[in-house]
């Protein structure tokens, strides 16, 4: 029996998030998820066009998960992990479970557990014994060594690298190609900046570039 489904952000983020749910639905033999559509407060109108073409329904405003049907759940399709937080604690209060979403292409090593909410994009990896939390989202041929913790809402973006035994903590953006190296601490709403390699610990709500990050 298939289960209903909703992202949240129609922008280019969300509608990728819609792909992989379809994605997992069509390796599942069309029996894991249904797509119902977005849900959006102001959606672009460049983007409800594209949305059309896609095939994927615009619903409404976030506003319609909270008289949703009780096997309704969500995934919430925005990239930047401060709104992606805010958006989550407001339909956390709707009551609609969260879906995890890990696309066909993607690889979760074993020992590996993650909250809800989770979307793992086509080509990433993740190794063996990581932790993730909720809502994070690894994008496009990210990389994610062994024995690291990623906290909820960590956005790692495409062709980056988190080493072995790193810890991310909560909302942190690793940008896209950065690198961070083996053992190293991110701290909380910080950003690692495009390119960027990380050779010692990060403070919180900083953000970091260049080669060595700083």
């Amino acid at each position: 029996m298939t289960v209903a489904l909703v992202v949240v952000g129609c922008g280019g983020h969300g509608r990728e998030v819609a792909t992989i749910a379809r994605a997992v639905d069509e390796a599942s033999g069309g029996s894991l998820w249904r797509l119902l559509g977005v849900v959006d407060d102001q959606p672009a109108e460049d983007n409800l066009k594209r949305l059309q073409r896609l095939d994927v329904p615009y619903l409404g405003g976030v506003d319609w998960l909270r008289d949703a049907p009780p096997d309704v759940h969500h995934v919430i399709g925005i990239g930047d992990p401060r709104i992606r937080r805010a958006v989550a604690r407001r339909v956390d209060g709707y009551g609609t479970p969260a879906a995890s979403l890990v696309h066909p292409d993607a690889t979760i090593g074993p020992d590996t557990c993650h909250g809800p909410g989770f979307v793992a994009f086509p080509g990433a990896r993740v190794t063996t014994n990581v932790t993730i939390g909720r809502h994070v989202h690894l994008n496009q041929n990210t990389t994610v060594g062994h024995d690291s913790v990623l906290a909820d809402y960590v956005s790692v973006n495409p062709l980056a690298a988190v080493s072995g035994d790193c810890h991310l903590a909560e909302g942190v953006l690793v940008g896209t190609t950065a690198a961070v190296l083996q053992g190293l601490r991110v701290g909380r709403d910080s950003i690692v900046g495009a390119g960027a390699c990380v050779v010692r610990d990060v403070p919180d709500e900083v953000v970091v570039k260049g080669v060595p990050a700083r």
